[in-house]
């Protein structure tokens, strides 16, 4: 059956078995990411007392394996069978995080790293895999319904997921924490052998010794297409933003706020909370509204809200900036999944996704390590105004494709 066969016959969303069983995967590894999250967190601000440098490190052991990793995955994520390595990535997260729990136990604490790295590495080749299997099983016209459901998971976990990870670190400490994510991959690998079987057919022989080939064809793909090459200027500035943002975050809560670091979990559960709602209302409208259109209006709204965090000492306004922004994230996340599915053939998505999701993570990584600098030497209202400032850049970057129609078949993206 073909792709526009299957668009003309689809069925009900939630009846699609492949997002059945995305979402279950899912829900067992936001659990595991969430626990271990939190727990690495707060350990190190314990063992550190609270040290900006040593914090910051857990977000760039994180996400710094993304920048290296992702062009590597994206493009194996096109030759291998991407049901397989999905199973395969959840089966060696769940190995390296017992083998890092055991050097936990017996060696240092600062293996917890270790943790965040080895799972950070292993996601760039089981993400892309996903998104090529999002393309081939969800027709069409419900790619972007479909990204607003995984929008709204992520929001319930990020109501849920602080008061669980903070729960089960309080209640059973670091190396129970860890277990939990080990087991949940366990877990996770089983749900997805539920997958249903692709027609994906993995590289030939002949064509397996053509990496390099296929690596720069995917950086020449996002190069020729305008709307990706404008959406990689986008990931760049949000990357710097997020990133600085993210690693500061505590400090809002202990210097701005003058609350205690865990006081951060309500911070996020407000936010989540109203992804949770945003991530629905997106859904019913997602039909109606042009991707690009919906990611310039979250990275406004983000602007906006970034520079009040930043000079707000009032917790109710805080508070009630984190909902407001939250309502509107959804739009960010939703409108780039969707670009770079319909602007993207589906045997060069996990290329696309490769070449662009460096650009954000890598900036991200970047503002990471530097935050604690900028912390010593600004002060969180100028940090958090800058961020914003980059926010406002992005949604700007939108204004000159906003017109842009995805190509019928997405065999290429030639706008120039």
């Amino acid at each position: 059956m073909n792709r526009q066969e299957k668009s003309t016959t689809a069925p009900s969303l939630l009846r699609n078995r492949f997002l059945q069983t995305i979402l279950l995967s899912s829900v067992l590894l936001q659990i595991g990411i969430w626990v271990r999250n939190f727990a690495i967190l707060l350990y190190v601000a314990d063992k550190t007392n609270n040290d900006p440098y040593a914090i910051s490190l857990i977000s760039v052991a994180e996400f710094a394996p993304i920048f290296v990793f992702s062009f590597i995955g994206g493009t194996f994520a096109d030759r291998w069978r991407p049901k397989r390595t999905m199973i395969w990535c959840d089966l060696l997260s769940a190995v390296s995080v017992f083998a890092v729990l055991l050097t936990i136990h017996y060696g240092s604490w600062h293996s917890v790293y270790l943790v965040a790295f080895i799972s950070a590495i292993l996601s760039q080749f089981s993400q892309p895999s996903s998104m090529r299997l999002f393309k081939y099983h969800v027709a069409e016209e419900q790619l972007q319904q479909g990204m607003a459901l995984f929008q709204s998971l992520m929001a319930i976990f990020m109501v849920l997921g602080p008061m669980l990870g903070t729960f089960v670190y309080s209640t059973f400490g670091l190396e129970t924490s860890i277990a939990i994510m080990g087991v949940v991959f366990l877990l996770s690998a089983l749900v997805l052998i539920r997958l249903p079987e692709d027609n994906l057919k993995p590289k030939t022989d002949a064509a397996k010794g053509q990496f390099r080939k296929e690596f720069i064809e995917g950086f020449r793909y996002v190069w020729n297409s305008k709307v990706l090459r404008m959406l990689g200027l986008a990931f760049i500035l949000a990357g710097l933003a997020v990133g600085v943002a993210q690693a500061l975050n505590l400090f809002i809560v202990t210097e701005r706020l003058g609350k205690s670091k865990e006081f951060l979990q309500y911070l996020l559960m407000v936010n989540g909370a109203a992804m949770l709602i945003g991530g629905g209302v997106v859904a019913v409208f997602a039909k109606r509204v042009p991707p690009q259109l919906l990611l310039a209006i979250g990275m406004l709204a983000g602007a906006v809200c970034t520079v009040i965090v930043g000079y707000s000492t009032s917790v109710p306004l805080t508070l009630t900036v984190q909902f407001l922004n939250g309502l509107v994230f959804p739009c960010i996340h939703i409108g780039i999944s969707t670009m770079i599915l319909k602007w993207s053939h589906s045997s060069i998505v996990g290329r696309v996704n490769g070449v662009l999701n460096p650009m954000f993570v890598g900036m991200m990584v970047i503002s990471m390590s530097f935050a604690g600098a900028l912390k010593d030497a600004f002060s969180l209202s100028t940090i958090y105004s800058g961020a914003g400032l980059l926010f406002l850049l992005g949604a700007l970057v939108m204004l000159p494709i906003m017109n842009q129609k995805a190509p019928d078949h997405a065999h290429a993206a030639q706008e120039t």
